[in-house]
């Protein structure tokens, strides 16, 4: 984890210009380049991959390049230029995905809900619509409050940043080099790779169905376990194919 490899350094530079350009921009800059739900008006093809370079904050950004760098650029150096920015960009899509996936699921849900209160489909889009350009909105007598707010989210709430690709990065890491000790800042003492990565994988798959994160909210859990499952199988089929024989320069 020391020298920066070449399509390492492009990555970092890229999401630093786009964190710029959209700290400078403002609202107008997510709104084209998130990751909207496919049923909201801001939903564009592009955002699949554009999310990738997006970042809600400064301390989102900082974490993500840092694991970029450091578990990236060792990565790329076993796969080969070619391949590791196939896997990087399949990891975001795979991850982005699977949040979509999961969206879309607990947007049918509530949409189902409102539709058995009564409501025709109509009157649930204009409640939606109302309650995503006013952010209020009251609770329908006999539906549940949390089926009704996760719908609310999964249609107003996008995805940015690059956590999927790099929990893609992390997986393949842990595989490469299972027996790495890494140092977290919570914990002094060293956790091998093998049991650090899987063990923060379980820990967001667990927020992501329970609701509880210990790291705070408006993160995309389920984002990080596609990342993390795609990237699973990408690195077990080219372990189990030699891909050190056939890499893409």
């Amino acid at each position: 984890m020391g020298r920066m490899t070449e399509t390492v350094k492009v990555l970092l530079i890229i999401n630093v210009i786009f964190f710029i350009g959209s700290q400078l921009i403002g609202d107008v800059a997510y709104e084209y380049f998130a990751l909207w739900f496919i049923k909201n008006p801001n939903f564009h093809f592009w955002q699949v991959i554009t999310h990738m370079f997006m970042h809600g904050g400064f301390m989102h950004i900082l974490f993500n390049m840092y694991a970029l760098w450091a578990f990236g650029s060792p990565i790329e150096q076993m796969l080969g230029q070619k391949r590791f920015v196939f896997f990087y960009f399949s990891a975001g899509i795979g991850a982005a995905l699977l949040h979509t996936l999961v969206n879309f699921y607990a947007y049918q849900k509530g949409f189902s809900g409102l539709l058995e209160l009564g409501w025709t489909p109509p009157e649930v889009m204009s409640f939606i619509e109302q309650a995503y350009t006013s952010n209020r909105f009251r609770i329908p007598e006999g539906m549940d409050e949390g089926t009704l707010r996760s719908m609310l989210q999964s249609f107003g709430n996008p995805a940015v940043g690059a956590s999927g690709a790099i929990y893609g990065i992390l997986v393949a890491f842990g595989m490469m080099f299972p027996n790495v000790e890494l140092f977290l800042l919570f914990v002094p003492v060293p956790i091998k790779a093998k049991y650090f990565i899987p063990a923060l994988i379980v820990l967001d798959l667990f927020s992501g169905v329970t609701g509880y994160s210990i790291f705070g909210g408006s993160i995309a859990h389920f984002a990080h376990v596609g990342g993390a499952l795609f990237g699973f199988i990408m690195m077990y089929y080219w372990k189990k194919n030699q891909f050190n024989d056939n890499r893409w320069y």
